[in-house]
């Protein structure tokens, strides 16, 4: 399989999920690392593969060949995106094409390498069911991909198209914060989350393995959450 910004987060739990089901695991991101400098990727290959640059992406799946399954979940740093009212337009625009038009670059390069029974998965978050203030770029972005993915579905088939939407991953996605700040956080969604506990990439890892594997899921959204959207919202 293929994990499109698999070397953090919530995708590198998707490719440790599906190395540890006996499945060979390409990450891809912008640069290669060295085993030296991050050992936890040693079981892994790694590509070059720039999002937002549509011939870089489909060089990188050119070059990887016949595979089964893509996840995508690169996306763009916390915080990027601006606000609605911002002076112009530039961090909507770079969300979203990062975001979006990455999640449709990865999948439009990738079919045509992916082999009968394989599935391809994208990533949102819980914001796109529940939009937030200060969010607009975010919200927007995740219902397109996965208005995406219930198109590619159709479009695909029969490639199982999916989302998975997560609630609240403790991961370096929010390094921008204090250790104190995510401390707290952390605290916030144990005591009021109905799952009791922070969401973790395992977590999310296991769902990809549930959709890359189930052959009868295709076309649907499955919310990882520990029931954030069930509660006042902790942000």
């Amino acid at each position: 399989m293929v994990v499109v910004g698999g070397k953090t987060g919530i995708g590198l739990g998707i490719a440790r999920a599906a190395y540890a089901a006996g499945a060979s695991v390409t990450v891809a991101s912008r640069r290669i690392t060295l085993v030296e400098e991050r050992p936890d990727l040693a079981d892994f290959e790694q590509v070059t593969l720039d999002i937002c640059d549509e011939a870089a992406v489909r060089e990188a799946f050119d070059g990887i060949g016949p595979f089964d399954h893509l996840a995508v979940t690169a996306g763009p740093d916390l915080g990027t995106w601006g606000t609605f009212m911002d002076n112009d337009m530039r961090g909507v625009r770079s969300y979203i094409e990062n975001k979006f038009l990455g999640s449709w670059a990865c999948a439009r390069y990738a079919a045509p390498h992916l082999r009968a029974g394989g599935s391809i998965t994208f990533l949102t978050g819980g914001i796109g069911a529940r939009p937030k203030v200060g969010f607009s770029a975010v919200t927007s972005a995740f219902v397109a991909v996965e208005s995406l993915s219930g198109s590619l579905a159709l479009e695909l088939a029969p490639t199982r198209v999916n989302t998975i939407r997560p609630g609240y991953v403790d991961t370096d996605l929010w390094r921008v914060m204090s250790d104190n700040e995510r401390g707290a956080l952390r605290a916030k969604v144990r005591e009021t989350f109905p799952a009791r506990h922070a969401g973790t990439a395992d977590d999310i890892g296991h769902a990809a393995l549930f959709l890359m594997t189930n052959p009868y899921v295709t076309g649907t959204v499955i919310e990882v959450s520990g029931g954030e959207n069930l509660v006042p919202s902790v942000f």
